[in-house]
């Protein structure tokens, strides 16, 4: 298995065999946290015209998104797993467009196979991967508004390659790592009133969900994300 470490949409772009796209600081723990309140499924914009577009298109939707870690205006929620937790969004299908995740999903057009990357999910990702027997895995850390490196995206690259590879990892550490980052200050700044400092534990809590996500691509259909299947 070849793994390569890639960035932001360019990265996205190159990607090939399975891609796993990481925004762990929200885009795709939130995520997570929507399926785990039993969403339906997510369809990922990669403008917020598309993601408005989109609302209109389909039926018992949910708007979330951000630009600059601020809730959109006109959308439900923020791109945040506590703003989630706290709604129910059972069997609705939610839209969802971010600076940096989803920008990043919808650009992997020459992966075979496109999933999602955070750390609440990082295990059963590697598991996923390493059940489908790739030869090349592409690792795409999608940073700051796809601009700059993030501490969390490249830690959850590194720890995702040393599961596949089969080395050790210091999972004890990531946490408190992460907790002295200085991309973590923003939830713990009382003026960042869109990043909670909930979020902040709800990102880092490593392996708390047992389901990898992926891309679905469907003719005529918008594409969406779902749990992942062999």
């Amino acid at each position: 298995m070849q793994i390569q470490q890639l960035d932001f949409v360019e990265g996205a772009k190159s990607a090939k065999g399975i891609a796993v796209i990481i925004d762990v600081f929200r885009a795709f723990t939130t995520a997570c946290y929507c399926f785990a309140g039993n969403a339906r499924a997510i369809y990922p914009a990669g403008d917020i015209e598309q993601a408005i577009a989109l609302a209109n298109q389909l039926d018992n939707t949910l708007l979330i998104g951000e630009r600059n870690g601020k809730k959109l205006p006109g959308f439900h929620l923020n791109n945040s797993p506590t703003e989630v937790q706290n709604t129910v969004i059972a069997h609705k299908n939610i839209i969802h467009t971010t600076h940096a995740g989803t920008r990043g999903l919808v650009n992997a057009l020459g992966a075979d196979r496109v999933l999602t990357g955070a750390l609440v999910n990082a295990k059963a990702t590697a598991d996923f991967i390493l059940r489908c027997q790739p030869r090349d895995v592409s690792l795409v850390r999608m940073g700051w508004k796809a601009q700059t490196p993030t501490d969390e995206d490249n830690i959850c690259a590194e720890y995702i390659a040393a599961l596949l590879a089969g080395e050790n990892f210091d999972e004890g550490n990531i946490h408190d790592f992460l907790r002295q980052s200085p991309c973590s200050r923003r939830f713990f700044d009382p003026a960042e009133t869109g990043s909670p400092a909930s979020d902040f534990e709800l990102c880092t809590q490593l392996n708390r969900f047992e389901f990898a996500l992926q891309l679905h691509l469907e003719d005529e259909c918008p594409p969406r994300i779902v749990k992942a299947s062999v």
